[in-house]
């Protein structure tokens, strides 16, 4: 029997490509899948939810997650990291000091039960957390195999001061933006925001997806150019940032 992505309650982007949302947090997960390989993008937001998103991975891709990418350290997106052992792990440069040590991690811990999610479930993510293996500065090209290839993009700092987005060619061209842009809900500047440098970091999204990809937000639905380049032009009113 075909298990398509509909089935396992995921939305199919483009051949090869899907994302679903996760519940409570309206997070998103993505996956390309090439020959042999597949890219899981960001991990859910406890062991649970990451071992849910590597089965479901594995029908899909037919290979298991084999690449995974953490757009930035925040819990609703990394804490389901230690369900993928073996994959190799991607994140922006500076990122891995935001998930590994006792402050880090018992900040990461906090942040999950403030905003909801069990002590025992962040206690036990916040123990088995992975740090990103490679370290991305600039552009990262990864070869999935079967003529499947990704960028990986550092074009923070923005939401956080270590911004990772991929960029999958394609018809049509899919970028998984992270939490440099949200679509069910004002985008969120916490503590570790870099207010000033976000509308900049938006317009390297867009230089780098350009007018026709489909824009995969952190949180809430596909969205077009249009709205990033209009919720780029909000974070700067908001932010007091010059064009």
């Amino acid at each position: 029997m075909t298990v398509t992505w509909e089935d396992l309650g995921w939305e199919r982007l483009a051949a090869g490509v899907g994302r679903c949302r996760l519940p409570v947090w309206d997070c998103t997960a993505g996956l390309v899948v090439g020959d042999g390989a597949a890219l899981l993008i960001d991990a859910g937001s406890s062991l649970r939810e990451g071992a849910a998103l590597r089965t479901r991975a594995e029908w899909l891709s037919g290979s298991g997650v084999t690449h995974l990418a953490l757009t930035h350290p925040h819990f609703d997106h990394v804490f389901g990291a230690a369900a993928f052992p073996g994959a190799e792990v991607f994140g922006a440069v500076g990122a891995a000091g935001a998930l590994t040590g006792a402050h880090a991690r018992e900040a990461l811990r906090a942040d999950a039960v403030g905003n909801g999610l069990d002590e025992g479930a962040a206690r036990e993510a916040a123990d088995a957390l992975v740090e990103p293996r490679h370290h991305v500065s600039g552009e990262w090209t990864l070869d999935l195999g079967g003529g499947r290839q990704v960028l990986l993009a550092n074009v923070g700092p923005g939401h956080t001061a270590h911004d990772l987005v991929v960029l999958v060619p394609g018809s049509p061209e899919t970028v998984f933006c992270g939490d440099l842009v949200e679509e069910s809900g004002e985008p969120q500047a916490g503590p570790d925001a870099v207010p000033s440098r976000w509308p900049d970091a938006l317009d390297r999204l867009l230089a780098l997806g350009g007018e026709d990809a489909l824009y995969v937000p952190g949180h809430g639905s596909v969205v077009d150019a249009g709205f990033v380049r209009r919720q780029r032009d909000e974070l700067a009113k908001r932010f007091g940032v010059s064009p």
